[in-house]
């Protein structure tokens, strides 16, 4: 499961511009970590972002858990684990020694803006290495409902799935529609706490333009 990300502006909209370092955000009750440039490079590692997303999606968990769980060893899950503690995205809970630390995610989410790294060659190829890693694995998880959902009741096939349109925006009012996407999550992101019925839910959102030959001109461009 890729960990929650929100690629997008702070919680109140505002650009915070130019930052050196990674900061707190908070989206609703949620805290998360917008990424700077040293915490993109440190993510985008294939082992990296399945511990993290292991530990936002499972709880606190020792490297010798992890790396059971993730088919590794527990010297690779504990190498990298202080890698993620080292920019803020993992800590250590205090509890255990050596291989028996329990790590847990420092933040529920990491966020990002593209404009972030513009200026750094490296942190714009570990920003597109990240995002299409979290492509491939979308393609794994949803791969995997499918495999099963002949055996789920049909009101819940009914009820996942997938959809795809379009619209007609400019840069500002899609962020706009961003914006108002993350409120209804927000609205039922513990709706169905306590009931025995529900389950959770990835819910992946995804905008890109359709006119990829017509790119038009950015504030920055004269």
């Amino acid at each position: 499961m890729v960990p929650p990300t929100h690629p997008r502006k702070p919680a109140d909209g505002t650009d915070a511009g130019p930052r050196t370092g990674p900061r707190l955000e908070q989206i609703g009750d949620m805290t998360g970590l917008r990424l700077d440039a040293t915490a993109v490079k440190v993510l985008a590692h294939p082992l990296r972002s399945r511990l993290l997303s292991a530990l936002r999606l499972g709880g606190p968990a020792t490297a010798t858990d992890l790396a059971t769980r993730l088919d590794t060893n527990s010297g690779a899950t504990s190498y990298h684990l202080r890698k993620l503690e080292s920019v803020g995205l993992v800590a250590d809970t205090g509890e255990g020694e050596g291989k028996r630390r329990l790590w847990k995610a420092a933040t529920e989410f990491h966020t990002w803006e593209p404009s972030d790294f513009a200026d750094d060659e490296d942190a714009e190829t570990a920003l597109n290495w990240l995002t299409r890693d979290y492509l491939r694995h979308f393609g794994e998880q949803f791969g995997r409902w499918l495999d099963v959902e002949g055996s789920w009741p049909t009101e819940w096939r009914d009820a996942a799935g997938m959809g795809d349109s379009f619209v007609v925006a400019t840069a500002e009012q899609l962020e706009a529609l961003k914006a108002e996407i993350d409120e209804v999550i927000l609205k039922y992101r513990r709706v169905g706490q306590g009931n025995p019925n529900a389950r959770r839910l990835a819910i992946y959102t995804a905008s890109y333009p359709l006119d990829l030959d017509r790119a038009p001109r950015g504030k920055d461009q004269k």
